[in-house]
């Protein structure tokens, strides 16, 4: 086999099911490899951006999953980075392969070269800077050790994304000394003092009958927690909210559940939080938007126990009084026995305060259609284990605060780097990967028009997604920022497609809403086709989502 071949032998036998690429002379011998191959589906893209987002989305519901994406050298490789970028903030393993200049070219200006020298951009460097690590492959019979380590890296401890540089001339070399892939990745594990400390800290506020409040981070749903998480809460009775990152991993209709917590949070959440003498946060990173803009006193008064798998997220923000390095559910695991000796009572919390968003009546004073109805309606008719995906924009916010996920359903923004259309193109992936799921990406019409080319490459393979355009004509939460802050506005305005028809044009299914009631038989219409579609809704451009930078 060559270098190539060697590649794709591995990630058959790692259990990779996708790979998302794009095509190119550098990297054509990893184009036949993965056509030859009987075990993994390869999707040509139409722009490497596309492919990197979508690796992204192949693992995001799936912590298992080693997203693959690749591109030829140069200009096809810095497509990838915004795809790293989010894979590094939002902890995802990724595989990037991407071509390289051949050593006896190097320095000379080759075509596409990137190697730093003589007036070249130094891709090695650049994805060192938006990788765990980044590798260049200089010798065929080094491929299998290069491929372990990076694999292993990957999803070592918080997991994340990796890079390999292979040169032209390295990717036809035989490789002599194939063997299979050894996966060791040793499970983040809390020290026995600090699970100790835990349990006293909670037994205690347990005990005293405090205000106990768990904030539940997306550090959960990446380690699939959500049953010591319920085992947790139902036992002693502690109310929970979710971040944004975190919404639906706990049914939301639990009488336990106060909803949302953040600058767009519901406001039983904000209000409880205000009250609560000991915060229980698991898996939080405390971003921007679940802390009031890094509001300094949040937690002045209360006691922080912090458990979070990555010990640089502890003390980053907010001081914890007890800190607890470790994947969510293998605490839980450790923390609920020494709990259970100690023979506690259930809290008694009394009534909880009410206030969600997802309970307004509908707004019948919008001039076209008020984004949270639609959002209401989706949450309403979504079926069991949905997935649904908002990019960046205000469609995330009306997205994040208007649903209600009761039923295993999921919901993901881009997270802390956030670009737009990530979204918009990583819902294929997650679709890849859980195929037996609807997915359903809600995005603004500024972040289809940045990527939604990639609805042929949703027709070519028949990749099911439903997206939801949010049509405004105008770039909305930029300029209600804009407002805020000089009370005027420009170049927020901008013209749009006919999407049903683009839709039809690329061979997919479009719809067109205008009134409430036409949203629902065109969402239904479109889960039932299982086809490619696009829903494009007239949304009023006049309202904005909850957002506030003071607390409740």
């Amino acid at each position: 086999m060559d270098v190539n071949q060697t590649i794709v032998k591995a990630l058959e036998d790692i259990g990779v099911s996708y790979v998302f690429g794009g095509s190119g002379q550098v990297n054509a011998s990893m184009l036949l490899a993965l056509r030859d191959s009987k075990k993994i589906k390869t999707v040509i893209i139409r722009n490497e951006q596309a492919a990197s987002f979508m690796a992204c989305g192949y693992t995001m519901f799936n912590p298992n999953n080693l997203g693959v994406c690749f591109a030829t050298g140069g200009p096809g490789a810095f497509n990838l980075f915004s795809g790293m970028a989010v894979a590094l903030s939002d902890s995802l393993p990724i595989l990037a392969i991407t071509g390289y200049t051949s050593m006896g070219q190097r320095g000379k200006g080759a075509l596409n070269e990137s190697t730093g020298l003589s007036r070249t951009p130094d891709s090695q460097v650049m994805f060192s800077a938006t990788t765990k690590k980044s590798y260049v492959l200089e010798r065929a019979e080094d491929t299998c050790d290069i491929l372990e380590d990076a694999i292993n890296t990957a999803f070592d401890r918080r997991p994340g994304p990796v890079h390999i540089h292979i040169p032209k001339d390295v990717t036809t070399a035989e490789v002599t000394n194939f063997r299979p892939i050894n996966i060791r990745v040793k499970a983040v594990k809390a020290t026995e003092e600090a699970l100790q400390k835990a349990a006293a800290a909670l037994a205690d506020a347990i005990s005293k009958n405090k205000k106990v409040l768990a904030m539940i981070g997306y550090g959960c749903v990446r380690s699939e927690a959500s049953g010591e998480l319920l085992q947790l809460i139902e036992r002693y009775q502690i109310p929970f909210v979710q971040t944004m990152d975190a919404k639906g991993l706990l049914p939301e209709n639990h009488p336990l559940c106060l909803g949302m917590y953040g600058t767009s949070g519901d406001k039983a959440a904000n209000t409880y939080f205000q009250e609560a003498e000991v915060v229980l946060a698991m898996g939080n990173s405390f971003a921007q938007n679940a802390t009031f803009s890094f509001q300094p006193d949040l937690y002045a008064n209360k006691q922080l126990i912090h458990v979070n798998i990555d010990p640089a997220e502890i003390n980053k923000v907010y001081k914890a009084d007890v800190a607890v390095v470790s994947d969510i559910k293998l605490a839980l695991q450790e923390l609920l026995p020494l709990l259970e000796k100690r023979d506690l009572p259930s809290l008694q919390i009394g009534t909880l305060p009410n206030g969600h968003y997802y309970e307004e009546p509908v707004h019948t004073d919008a001039q076209r259609i008020f984004p949270g109805d639609i959002v209401r309606v989706l949450s309403q008719n979504l079926p069991d284990n949905a997935i649904v995906m908002g990019d960046a924009g205000s469609h995330m916010l009306w997205l994040s605060c208007y649903l209600q996920l009761n039923k295993n359903q999921r919901y993901q923004n881009p997270g802390s780097f956030g670009p737009m259309a990530s979204h918009t193109n990583g819902c294929l992936g997650v679709k890849c990967a859980n195929p037996d799921k609807v997915v359903i990406a809600g995005v603004g019409d500024g972040c289809y028009q940045m990527a939604g080319f990639e609805l042929m490459t949703a027709v070519q393979y028949n990749i099911p997604v439903i997206w939801i355009i949010f049509n405004n004509s105008e770039f909305n939460i930029i300029k209600k920022f804009l407002l805020n802050m000089y009370n005027d506005e420009a170049y927020m305005q901008f013209e749009n497609p006919d999407f049903v028809k683009y839709a039809e044009a690329c061979g997919a299914k479009g719809y067109r809403v205008e009134k409430l009631e036409e949203f629902l038989p065109a969402l239904q219409d479109a889960i039932a086709l299982n086809k490619p579609c696009i829903i494009d809704v007239l949304v009023d451009s006049e309202v904005y989502p909850p957002f506030s930078l003071g607390r409740v």
